[in-house]
């Protein structure tokens, strides 16, 4: 299930930082809370894949602030969810619409539209561009201790922690033993550094690639993202070229109707 969050500016312009995630997952977590605690508290559990992802925080228009802290924005901000697990874009969604109002680092907005989109029928073979951008670490020893490595689309292990990562996420969905198919060739890539929490940070990548394989694998990817660290806003791709298509649109504290084009 993927959904287009729109939001509108209290003040025009607005300013997105440039390591913002954490806001966005805050938001996430405090909107299921609202609506089903027991599934917020058993989310925050290190040990349980998460299942869903989030892209950047974007805008209608946009350019660098003269400090360099980040982008200075106009008209409308938005954002783009994706979960495999309906639970949680209800709780999400139905929190969201229950208290529009949102404060995020310091900028006052209200989610005034959501809008649920079609999903493409067959993924195999299709380029995908990322709306965040993709994560994949492993432990190396440096200085004599085994420290967070941060690969790159360069190295070959990257791809195989993919694979692998993707495998993770199919079993937890289907209970069953997972395919192995999976190809995947990345087309440009674009390092981008983010701080996570204070004093940590990751290098993640902006992708575009096509990939190949089992259906299943490849939807649990496009459902709750590529690579790792999904929940706090990496690996979130779109199907390269194609147009996105609204199912259904909610408006904030109004009356469902149907979607046009996105």
């Amino acid at each position: 299930m993927r959904f287009l969050i729109r939001l509108l500016p209290e003040n025009e312009p607005f300013r997105i930082p440039f390591s913002h995630q954490h806001h966005l997952q805050g938001l996430i977590y405090r909107s299921i809370g609202r609506i089903n605690p027991d599934l917020s508290l058993s989310l925050h559990s290190p040990k349980v894949p998460k299942l869903f992802t989030y892209s950047l925080f974007m805008a209608e228009r946009r350019e660098l602030a003269e400090d360099r802290s980040g982008l200075l924005s106009h008209g409308h901000g938005f954002f783009y969810f994706s979960t495999a697990v309906p639970e949680i874009a209800e709780a999400f969604i139905g929190g969201l619409l229950q208290r529009p109002e949102v404060e995020l680092w310091d900028e006052r907005f209200t989610a005034e539209t959501v809008k649920a989109l079609y999903e493409p029928e067959k993924l195999s073979g299709r380029k995908f561009v990322t709306l965040s951008p993709v994560a994949v670490t492993t432990r190396r020893v440096q200085f004599g201790r085994p420290k967070s490595y941060d690969l790159s689309p360069a190295e070959p292990e990257f791809y195989e922690l993919m694979r692998e990562n993707l495998r993770e996420k199919y079993m937890h969905l289907h209970g069953a033993r997972p395919p192995e198919e999976f190809e995947m060739k990345v087309l440009s890539a674009k390092p981008k550094r983010f701080e996570v929490k204070p004093g940590i940070f990751q290098t993640a990548w902006h992708l575009v690639f096509r990939a190949k394989g089992d259906e299943g694998l490849l939807r649990a990817g496009y459902l709750a993202g590529f690579g790792e660290k999904n929940s706090i806003g990496f690996g979130m791709v779109k199907v390269d070229g194609r147009r996105q298509r609204v199912k259904k649109s909610w408006r904030g504290g109004g009356k469902d109707r149907k979607g046009k084009e996105a």
